[in-house]
């Protein structure tokens, strides 16, 4: 019978309970749907428009304007033709190598700014800080006398190489990198290397076993900000990998645009449909660790 009896009461305290106004309605919740809905539309038109393209017959962007009025799969097949899968395969090796050697470099160094104390560290400090205000761009005259120099006297660090691009695009992102995880890393108790060190742990042992734990989020956000910078860059790559069979895929498929009596936009929609398709699926596994990683440095700096 209680059990009823607040059963009923509840239930009556809620229809009692006003609804909400249009007024109201529309103030606090309706405009968001309305900003959501225009995203959506905004981000997905692009998107269905280049894959409407990738799957028409045509090789040119004129009849596209129809979304999908034809479809067949002439152009995925015909990307077996070309050497559009050892772009993917150096784009992927490059992008890969170079996510994994920007974490571990940036977090080394944003290990030694956070924790140690040490003559001219406030100096580098600052310096990661005006680095970033000049893009790796304005080098890269700078770079390609340098590898043109550097290849006469070591061939697999010189031009129309791509360890050679990997070592360019670690160099440019160390600054920014390696600033953006130091203020992570200040997030983490400095308490915890001590206790560590009470039970006989070195710096190695703190670092590999228990701070890099910690700071997992960061890691994983500059992981994806640099596979993506990597894997979408056009210019340097384009300097640097001469030959075609060491090209990236941003290279590569703008190498079928670039003459307009040539031009296969379909070819070139099919092979950008496919290319998107890691960096998706590597950021829908990361996106757990995006907001955290992002936001938590700017807490304690």
């Amino acid at each position: 019978m209680a059990v009823d009896t607040m059963t009923r009461r509840s239930t009556q305290a809620a229809v009692a309970q006003p609804r909400m106004s249009r007024r109201r309605w529309w103030s606090e919740l309706g405009w968001r749907y309305v900003v959501a809905a225009l995203a959506v539309v905004y981000a997905g038109a692009p998107i269905l428009y280049i894959i409407s393209a990738s799957v028409s017959q045509g090789g040119t962007l004129t009849g596209s304007n129809r979304i999908f009025a034809t479809v067949t799969g002439a152009n995925y097949a015909a990307l077996n033709e070309t050497r559009f899968w050892s772009w993917v395969t150096n784009t992927m090796i490059i992008a890969t190598v170079t996510a994994i050697g920007t974490v571990l470099m940036g977090a080394a160094a944003a290990y030694a700014f956070s924790r140690f104390r040490f003559t001219g560290r406030r100096v580098g400090l600052t310096s990661l800080l005006v680095i970033q205000m000049f893009p790796q761009l304005l080098a890269f005259v700078a770079v390609f006398l340098l590898l043109l120099s550097l290849g006469e006297v070591v061939p697999a660090l010189g031009l129309n190489s791509r360890l050679a691009l990997i070592m360019v695009y670690l160099g440019g992102a160390l600054g920014v990198n390696t600033f953006l995880m130091y203020g992570f890393f200040n997030t983490v108790p400095k308490e915890l290397d001590e206790a560590a060190k009470i039970d006989g742990a070195t710096h190695a042992q703190i670092y590999w076993t228990i701070i890099l734990r910690l700071v997992a989020p960061i890691l994983a956000v500059v992981a994806l900000l640099s596979f993506i910078s990597s894997f979408s860059d056009f210019l340097l790559a384009k300097l640097i990998l001469q030959s075609e069979e060491n090209w990236t895929l941003a290279v590569g498929l703008y190498q079928w645009v670039s003459d307009r009596l040539s031009a296969n936009w379909g070819l070139f929609a099919a092979g950008a449909v496919i290319s998107a398709i890691p960096v998706v699926l590597l950021f829908i596994f990361l996106q757990r660790y995006i907001v955290g990683g992002l936001t938590a440095g700017s807490v304690k700096g």
